[in-house]
């Protein structure tokens, strides 16, 4: 679980630094019709913590096997207004949540990571269900944020 505290603590550290030098336009220019520009990715990032923060609360008491419910993220993105609020609004949120999501993760009982979930009728764990929370939120960095393609 450490590896796992050590990757987000990394990028609560390098994604500020990426927005600070970028400009509003650059953090706002939409890629084509249809893609997030990088402060909605952002704001995509903060609905996602919000959700996966859930999760791991709920699994650790509720009826086992615990039932990952989806939601709908463009609407999420849309309904949230992340595309008229300033960056530094947006990174302080997803900051913030992070570093909740990391204590719950530092305070989590080896045991529970064993714990079963189910999701897409397939059933998982919560250790699966937080290491594909960190390749979600990587693949978003690299795919979205670092680079100029900003898929909904």
């Amino acid at each position: 679980m450490q590896k796992t505290v050590d990757q987000l603590h990394y990028w609560l550290i390098k994604v500020p630094e990426v927005f600070h030098v970028m400009t509003e336009v650059e953090s706002t220019k939409r890629p084509a019709p249809k893609k997030w520009f990088k402060k909605e990715v952002i704001g995509h990032l903060c609905d996602a913590a919000i959700v996966h923060l859930e999760r791991l609360l709920q699994i650790q008491y509720e009826a086992s096997p615990y039932v990952v419910t989806t939601y709908d993220q463009v609407q999420w993105v849309a309904l949230q207004g992340y595309q008229e609020l300033p960056i530094e609004d947006i990174l302080l949120l997803w900051t913030s949540l992070n570093k909740k999501i990391m204590y719950v993760l530092e305070h989590l009982a080896e045991e529970t990571l064993a714990l079963p979930c189910m999701i897409n009728q397939q059933q998982r764990t919560l250790g699966w269900l937080i290491e594909e929370y960190i390749q979600h939120l990587e693949h978003h960095i690299h795919q979205q944020i670092l680079m100029d393609e900003c898929e909904t």
